[in-house]
């Protein structure tokens, strides 16, 4: 009996070490574009490769969605950022006084507003990462969805997700100054 709950120590050890290196390896790729447009698509290509997750998308809140400002810039970053009229990620993630930096959930399919009609059915579950952009930014949500169930599950840990979340905010606001 201890020689296997020896095991089972060792194991969670190498697990936790392996989702370390590939959050450590995703972050080094989200460093490496020179231009927004690649860092946005990087997001969606490599960094969703190196994290084993079948969408990455940015919801940026907006106070001028509809207008002719914010037409091109989701044109332009289509597929990976999504524009939502200011309160939408409270909204959305329901909650209350205290809102969590990361919520982990399963899902039975993703939200078309996320992930676009074809895609959310396959979502399965989230995991929804508030990221703050500094004083007089409204805020996002970062969002990585897999259509694996138990890839993302509330009882799970969240340190290295926001970590990865904490380095996200950190580029992007680089990139909007």
């Amino acid at each position: 009996k201890l020689e296997d709950t020896h095991r089972s120590v060792i194991a969670a050890a190498y697990e936790n070490l392996a989702g370390t290196n590939q959050v450590h390896r995703a972050i080094l790729s989200m460093l490496d574009p020179l231009e927004f447009e690649h860092f946005v698509a990087n997001l969606a290509g490599n960094v969703a490769d190196i994290l084993r997750v079948d969408a990455v998308r940015l919801v940026l809140e907006s106070a001028e969605i509809g207008s002719a400002a914010a037409e091109p810039v989701a044109n332009r970053l289509g597929g990976v950022v999504t524009l939502v009229p200011a309160g939408w990620i409270d909204a959305a993630l329901g909650d209350g006084a205290a809102p969590r930096p990361v919520t982990l959930r399963q899902v039975q399919g993703g939200a078309a507003e996320l992930y676009g009609g074809d895609g959310a059915g396959a979502i399965r579950s989230e995991a929804l990462m508030r990221v703050d952009f500094g004083p007089g930014c409204l805020p996002g949500l970062l969002v990585l969805g897999s259509a694996d169930a138990d890839l993302f599950r509330p009882n799970q840990g969240t340190d290295l997700l926001a970590f990865f979340a904490g380095v996200f905010e950190r580029v992007m606001r680089r990139w909007l100054a």
